[in-house]
């Protein structure tokens, strides 16, 4: 069980972890050894987590989330086993904590009358600048 705050914690059987070889270097380490981890947690399926907070979910987590409702998430940052997935798991816990807070609502504000007016004048002054431009007259 992985507990994400008081009231949240997802069970054993929501998260499947796979072990998968790791890309980059490391020599024969690299060939042999599955070490990074690949898990899985079904959070569209999840009865442990509220609405709010899996559509919070679903946007933080991008292309991670698969068709299906699931997180995906691939760690493969030390050569051992034990330790990518203990970062994976934590990966995990932090998204679900960062989905759990809600965001502050915007409170659109008005322009002030000073702002407007500093507006305006740099608008006529650039105005007046493009006018200069224009063809000029020969003298009589």
């Amino acid at each position: 069980m992985l507990r994400i705050n008081d009231r949240i914690s997802i069970e054993d059987w929501e998260i499947t972890e796979q072990f998968i070889r790791a890309s980059g270097p490391g020599g024969q380490n690299v060939n042999k050894v599955s070490s990074a981890v690949e898990l899985r947690f079904e959070a569209e399926r999840s009865p442990n987590l509220p609405q709010p907070v899996k559509t919070r979910l679903r946007k933080l987590a991008g292309r991670r989330w698969t068709k299906e409702g699931a997180l995906v998430l691939q760690v493969d940052e030390t050569r051992s086993q034990v330790r990518n997935r203990e970062i994976a798991r934590e990966r995990l816990a932090d998204l679900i904590q960062r989905a759990c807070e809600k965001p502050k609502r915007r409170i659109p504000t008005r322009p002030t009358l000073g702002s407007k007016r500093r507006r305006l004048e740099s608008k006529k002054q650039r105005g007046e600048v493009k006018n200069l431009r224009g063809k000029i007259d020969p003298a009589p």
